[in-house]
């Protein structure tokens, strides 16, 4: 591999998790505006948590 495409064992983990979930969603071959329309549930659901453990820190 070349410095501009490492290999994904050495990637970032949000890289890693994104391209195992990639790989999740186009096994159970969901449609793409399914998907699509899920994220934003999803990722207020993960902001909701993440504002929380922030909270439970302080």
């Amino acid at each position: 591999m070349n410095a501009k495409n490492p290999p994904l064992d050495q990637a970032p983990p949000a890289v890693k998790l994104a391209v195992d979930l990639i790989m999740l969603l186009e096994q159970h071959q969901l449609d793409p505006a399914v998907v699509l329309a899920a994220l934003p549930i999803v990722t207020k659901d993960f902001q909701r948590k993440l504002q929380m453990q922030q909270q439970a820190q302080q």
